[in-house]
């Protein structure tokens, strides 16, 4: 590493709980010189104000301009994100109960949102009918009524289903990230950037 480089890392989206928002607290700092890495961690780059949450969205031009406002003669290396997000959210964890509430209403929508799609899907590709027509296929004979196809079919969606989502207590059926897992990330990172080039569109961003 060259002296008198400070290489900084920032991510897309930090959340923090101080008021005094400090320039160690939404990226990772590295310098050959621990005093300086100490002065330029300690760089206040926002103040939060009033009783409420916050989201702040910096340039890290900024970023850089404070750090030569303290240190002009050092060259900082920008490793992460242009752009990002920091997150202000006051001290104190939501209560139980309304954890729980929002917990209950997620599984009633996933159960409820689930069962119709199943439903709709054996209905609109005619579920009853390939049985039917795939049991006369390997028997010679029309079933007079339920037989290994549906419990089969019964048992595999549920499984099929633990198989997807992947998260039940504090097990896991494998490492790899599930699909929805997958989208989530995706999502988060597509409304980030939504909001990062909103904030500059409309001159909210704090840039240099």
């Amino acid at each position: 590493m060259r002296d008198g480089v400070v290489y900084i890392k920032t991510e897309q989206n930090t959340r923090v709980v101080n008021k005094r928002i400090m320039l160690q607290d939404v990226a990772e700092i590295y310098t050959n010189d621990t005093k300086l890495k100490k002065e330029i961690g300690e760089i206040v780059v926002y103040t939060a104000k009033g009783d409420k949450d916050e989201k702040i969205i910096f340039s890290v031009m900024k970023i850089i301009e404070m750090i030569h406002k303290i240190q002009p003669d050092i060259i900082v290396e920008n490793i992460g994100e242009a752009d990002f997000i920091v997150e202000f959210r006051l001290p104190g964890s939501p209560s139980k109960l309304w954890k729980y509430t929002k917990l209950c209403a997620v599984i009633l929508i996933v159960f409820f949102g689930s069962a119709f799609t199943i439903m709709t899907f054996n209905t609109d590709v005619s579920v009853d009918d390939v049985f039917d027509n795939f049991y006369y296929l390997v028997t010679g004979t029309h079933k007079s009524g339920g037989s290994a196809l549906e419990i089969a079919y019964s048992i595999g969606i549920p499984i099929g289903i633990l198989g997807f989502y992947n998260h039940f207590n504090h097990s896991k059926l494998r490492e790899d990230p599930t699909p929805i897992h997958i989208e989530m990330r995706n999502y988060e990172e597509e409304t980030n950037k939504a909001i990062i080039q909103d904030a500059s569109r409309e001159g909210k961003m704090r840039k240099q």
